[in-house]
């Protein structure tokens, strides 16, 4: 579901060369929940990004579901990314004036969904969000943001899931419970790749990955 091979990610400016991707290899499989896991700046969520189509190698390859997003146009790469992968990020990214319900739905614009309004009832039952779905970000938990967050990318049904430190902002119970439900979609068919510094992750993961200066560690 996930193929990346030889992928570098370089940055250049005033005669400083920074590798922040050095020749990383991966694949997960469907069904597979992959926790990659290392200390800050080693590469994680470059990597994370460089999968999900929102940064671009330079060099090496990305598969995503059998296709190369890179390969796509701008307009095409957008779609595709709205429609294969669910983003979830330590920090929400809720949109404050809308609603819950609102928020849920505003995966929609990414590409049509059908029976949209009902998928986005079913998760908020699902994540036990119904009694607030008029309510907007600032009004809910930091629990409960992050669980709108990960309906929010659940909402088109998608193939992979890609997950930035999703626990770092919450206590041990509501980061027990998102990560429960990361490895209920791999249970389910689908795929998780999580960059994280929270060890409980291990617990969850079917696979876990060690980074180190832009390298998987050996």
């Amino acid at each position: 579901m996930i193929e990346v091979k030889n992928l570098c990610k370089t940055y250049t400016g005033r005669g400083n060369k920074v590798v922040a991707l050095d020749n990383v290899s991966l694949a997960v499989r469907a069904g597979e929940f992959v926790a990659v896991q290392g200390p800050s700046g080693c590469g994680k969520t470059t990597l994370l990004l460089a999968v999900g189509a929102l940064l671009m190698p330079t060099s090496g390859s990305v598969s995503v579901d059998g296709k190369d997003p890179y390969g796509l146009s701008a307009e095409n790469r957008a779609r595709f990314r709205g429609t294969t992968i669910g983003f979830v990020f330590q920090q929400f990214h809720l949109v404050p004036y809308l609603s819950v319900e609102e928020n849920i739905l505003a995966a929609s614009l990414a590409g049509p969904v059908n029976g949209a309004r009902e998928r986005a009832n079913a998760l908020m039952a699902h994540f036990q969000l119904s009694g607030r779905a008029r309510h907007v970000p600032a009004e809910l938990s930091v629990g409960e943001r992050q669980r709108v967050a990960l309906a929010r990318a659940l909402l088109n049904q998608p193939k992979v899931v890609l997950a930035d430190e999703p626990t770092g902002n919450l206590d041990g119970e509501n980061a027990e419970i998102v990560l429960k439900h990361l490895a209920e979609f791999a249970q389910q068919g689908g795929s998780v790749l999580l960059v994280t510094h929270d060890a409980r992750a291990a617990r969850y993961a079917s696979r876990r990955i060690v980074m180190d200066s832009g390298r998987m560690a050996d």
